[in-house]
């Protein structure tokens, strides 16, 4: 199997665990409502252990802080890199951008990142971010 096909393959795993998220009814518009987030980010082996030790031990309890709901958490290997994926619940697209923005502007944060940068190198390459809203024919999860 090729790398790029690896890769739409792992997508399209991750894009249908939402599935098991927790329901939401379905979406009158879709410009509002409830909505995942899916986060996709390269990491790199040499200092892999110092990015999962940040995310786990300083950024959660700061994205806790700002009312970040995160739903699951996975590590994702193809051939061509080593992923951290996880996926956000959000009531709507306005309160996602309006945590990231207060998130993303956090003293305690930008240190972080400053300090573990400057011990650890880069720990995060290439992003990807998706909204994702459930169809009204979306599988939900057993009662």
């Amino acid at each position: 199997m090729s790398a790029m096909s690896t890769i739409r393959l792992t997508r399209r795993l991750l894009l249908g665990a939402v599935a098991f998220l927790p329901a939401f009814p379905a979406l009158a518009d879709a410009g509002s409502g409830p909505i995942h987030q899916l986060r996709v980010y390269e990491i790199f082996e040499g200092n892999k252990a110092a990015f999962h030790e940040r995310f786990r031990d300083q950024a959660i309890p700061i994205m806790e802080r700002h009312d970040f709901d995160i739903a699951a958490m996975w590590e994702a290997k193809t051939p061509a890199r080593t992923e951290f994926v996880y996926i956000l619940r959000w009531p709507d697209e306005a309160t996602m951008r309006d945590r990231w923005a207060k998130f993303m502007a956090d003293e305690e944060w930008a240190a972080i990142k400053r300090r573990t940068a400057a011990k650890h190198g880069r720990l995060v390459g290439e992003i990807e971010d998706r909204v994702l809203r459930l169809t009204d024919y979306s599988p939900r999860p057993p009662a």
